[in-house]
């Protein structure tokens, strides 16, 4: 894939969530053409789009046919649809957009995604994202996205516009296996953390959990205390996520029942904290981080 020398490069980004958004206006911001779509999104997803100053394009032929770079940055229990949804864009267009998948999913699945556009003729890039979205108010602070395959060096050209890229020099399936095995210690942390304090609240000993990690862990109190609150509106993202990262540790009956489990742990939060009142759980984590 060339870009000509006189014409601005051009982004697509699919995904207009958190994560997406500030990728887009990190590439906007630092000169690139950011476009994107909202077919089927939130009002929430248009504010966005709209905060970040994204140029909105609802066919995907057009999309695929004025784009240098694809990246697909959907929650993990999507993205083979989206592949699927643009392979016929990318297999009628001349123009071949490199295409990066940047969610978080097992090595295989990102090999089965990768076999989809195998016969569209856009190069693939395997990219796992590591970290929160690069901030509005600070250009030097971002995500890394570790790249893997034939065309990583490729997609590692967004250096120049704002993106921090590192090259795994390994196949397709490399960066995804290494997303998921630092999310399956970060993650997998809040979820014990999580199902640990809920525990110990049926018991009625939160208060005295918390005394004694603060004697003796204060640092995992500490974790605690930043990343349980911050879990709970997106438990329902992560509940796919741990599925991945299930069928990456291990087969049934192995290291994977630990990730089931977190993944069913997700899920159960997830539909506490969207009901009508706190179920008695989530009132309990958020008492124990609040520390009352």
């Amino acid at each position: 894939m060339a870009v000509s020398g006189n014409k601005c490069l051009t982004v697509a980004l699919i995904g207009a969530g958190e994560m997406g958004s500030a990728v887009g206006r990190r590439l906007r911001e630092r000169g690139a053409r950011v476009l994107t779509e909202l077919n089927g999104r939130s009002e929430q997803s248009a504010r966005r789009v709209a905060d970040a100053k994204l140029e909105v394009i609802n066919d995907d032929q057009q999309l695929v046919e004025e784009a240098d770079f694809i990246l697909s940055i959907v929650p993990p229990g999507v993205a083979g649809a989206v592949a699927e949804r643009f392979q016929a864009p990318l297999s009628a267009s001349a123009r071949k957009p490199l295409f990066i998948e940047c969610n978080a999913i097992a090595p295989n699945t990102v090999r089965r995604i990768e076999a989809t556009l195998q016969s569209t003729g856009s190069g693939f890039v395997d990219a796992g994202i590591i970290g929160g979205p690069p901030p509005a108010n600070d250009p030097m602070k971002g995500p890394r996205f570790y790249a893997s395959g034939p065309d990583a060096q490729v997609f590692a050209s967004l250096v120049q516009f704002g993106l921090d890229i590192v090259v795994l020099e390994a196949p397709v399936g490399a960066a995804s296996a290494l997303k998921l095995s630092y999310a399956g210690l970060t993650k997998g942390f809040t979820a014990l953390g999580a199902a640990m304090v809920a525990a110990a609240a049926r018991e009625h000993l939160t208060e005295v959990l918390r005394m004694e990690l603060a004697r003796s862990q204060p640092d995992m109190l500490a974790r605690l205390e930043r990343f349980l609150p911050a879990m709970f509106p997106k438990a329902y993202r992560w509940v796919a996520e741990m599925e991945e990262i299930a069928e990456y540790a291990g087969h049934e009956g192995s290291e994977a029942i630990i990730y089931q489990g977190a993944a069913r742990l997700y899920e159960r939060i997830a539909a506490e904290f969207e009901g009508d009142k706190p179920s008695a759980r989530v009132s309990a984590l958020k008492t124990f981080c609040d520390g009352k």
